[in-house]
């Protein structure tokens, strides 16, 4: 209320009204970039780094190329899958799309 009541007065006024009106809206363009997409994308950027710094021994991966694997190897930055029997790749670890830690899910199960 009180934001419209500022920009009821910023009309009415004379030569400043112009500038100061101007001003608000900038304001209000910007908060509404911040809180539509800059903090949204934050959030999703700390829950990604969360999960990929979560990864451990044994844990299921879906990766970005599709690839569903077992993490039989961890390094900084790297991850060691075995995608089949006796085939074993290294991958970074942002290619890490999701981690499935229940045996119980079918989601990620490989055959």
């Amino acid at each position: 209320m009180n934001i419209i009541h500022l920009l009821a007065m910023a009309q009415d006024g004379g030569q400043g009204g112009g500038m100061f009106s101007t001003l608000i809206m900038f304001a209000l363009i910007i908060l509404i970039f911040y809180f539509m997409i800059l903090r949204p994308q934050q959030k999703r950027a700390k829950e990604r780094e969360k999960l990929l710094s979560s990864v451990e021994k044994g844990d299921k991966v879906i990766l970005v190329g599709g690839e569903h694997g077992t993490v039989i190897g961890l390094e900084d930055k790297t991850v060691l899958i075995q995608i089949a029997d006796n085939v074993k790749v290294k991958f970074e670890r942002s290619a890490i799309t999701s981690v499935v830690r229940s045996t119980s899910d079918s989601v990620g199960k490989t055959s």
